[in-house]
Formats: C-alpha cells, structure tokens, sequence
C-alpha cells in the first residue's frame, strides 16, 4: 500500500467513532457521484447513434418517469436488503 495512503488511514483510525462515521458518508457521497456521472457519460455517448438511429426524442415527462421508476427500484432492493 502506498505511503500516502497508510498515512491518509491513520488519520482516519485516529478519529473519533462520530468523526470517522461522516468520512465514511462523505466517501460514499463521494463514491455516488462519480457512479452518476459515469452513468451520464454513457447515456451521452449513446446519444448521436439514437440520433443516427432516428429514435425520437425523449420528453422530460418520459426521464422523470424512468428516474422515479430507478429510484423505486433502488429503494425496494435495499429495504430487501436490510431485512435480511
């Protein structure tokens, strides 16, 4: 492991429980965010062989849709989850 890496850990395990609770929330926000935005980086990607394709275009009412739908989802598989 890299130095600076072993260095960045004991800071961390030097931290308080509560302290080391939020790195590990802003990690995981941190971590959601790259997801997000690798996901928009593929959906862009696709986008001119839609174009070229002749798909139409997709309405916004159709995106919130998709997203709630998502969400849901996400949402019934982690309650699954953690009833486990």
């Amino acid at each position: 492991m890299p130095t600076d890496m072993q260095a960045l850990i004991d800071k961390i395990d030097a931290l308080p429980p509560a302290q080391r609770a939020e790195v590990e929330d802003f990690v995981d926000f941190i971590a959601t965010r790259a997801r997000r935005l690798a996901a928009l980086d593929r959906l862009l990607a696709i986008a001119p062989a839609l174009d070229a394709a002749g798909a139409p275009p997709v309405s916004e009412e159709e995106i919130l849709t998709e997203v709630q739908a998502a969400r849901a989802e996400r949402q019934r598989r982690n309650a699954g989850a953690h009833r486990s």
